[in-house]
């Protein structure tokens, strides 16, 4: 195991952690009127009506599948009696789908933000590397599909469980189990790693928001009176 491979996947994710979480911190403590999601759609509605919920949905599905999948523990499964075949394959068809309505939306959002003038002129930097970094990373995801579909029993999907679970415990050991991952995995995981790198620099910090209203469904109503 070279050098590389033990920083990048043995010290990285948690270089990508502390940013993730020092990062957002720092930005809603210094600069609270830049957390938004910048949102677009005064200035043009178009494929935004469709795109977005295909995209949140996508992501959002993607998101929590991939936590349930890689930090669920092994022996989880084994008592419930799933084999590691079948978990493979639905996490395969799981993701497949979510894969592709994220894609979807993903791809008519970079159509209207680059299709149109006035949504155009107000895109950034930011904004491009966002949507092109997820649209890479989702096409990474999505490919890693048809190689997983050439090993079907399930033992490179433990290894990168056993990876993911060994760096949420920080045992040192966790850049080993990947070691002899194809290499689609391994860009895939790091795209997704420096995802949470560029999060609270950009509109990504609006996810945090979200999260957060959920609190809003425990509050008491609001009285309103006329006057």
């Amino acid at each position: 195991m070279n050098y590389l491979h033990q920083f990048v996947f043995g010290i990285y994710p948690y270089i990508a952690l502390a940013i993730f979480l020092l990062g957002s911190l720092a930005r809603f403590d210094r600069e609270q009127y830049t957390w938004k999601s910048e949102s677009s759609q005064v200035l043009n509605t178009g494929m935004l009506r469709l795109g977005s919920p295909l995209f949140h949905v996508g992501i959002l599905g993607l998101f929590f599948g991939h936590a349930a999948g890689l930090l669920t523990p092994v022996w989880v499964w084994d008592a419930l009696g799933v084999t590691h075949g079948v978990k493979q394959t639905v996490a395969m068809v799981a993701g497949g789908v979510m894969g592709t309505l994220c894609l979807v939306g993903i791809l008519m959002l970079l159509a209207r933000r680059f299709g149109n003038d006035r949504v155009a002129a107000r895109t950034t930097f930011k904004d491009k590397l966002v949507l092109l970094w997820i649209l890479l990373t989702l096409l990474l995801g999505l490919s890693s599909i048809f190689v997983s579909a050439s090993h079907m029993d399930g033992h490179m999907m433990v290894l990168l469980m056993t990876w993911a679970q060994h760096v949420v415990t920080f045992r040192g050991d966790a850049a080993g189990f990947i070691v002899d991952a194809p290499w689609i995995f391994k860009l895939h995981l790091f795209m997704g790693m420096s995802l949470f790198v560029i999060f609270p620099f950009t509109r990504l910090v609006h996810v945090w928001s979200g999260f957060g209203a959920v609190a809003y469904l425990g509050r008491t109503w609001q009285l309103v009176r006329r006057r």
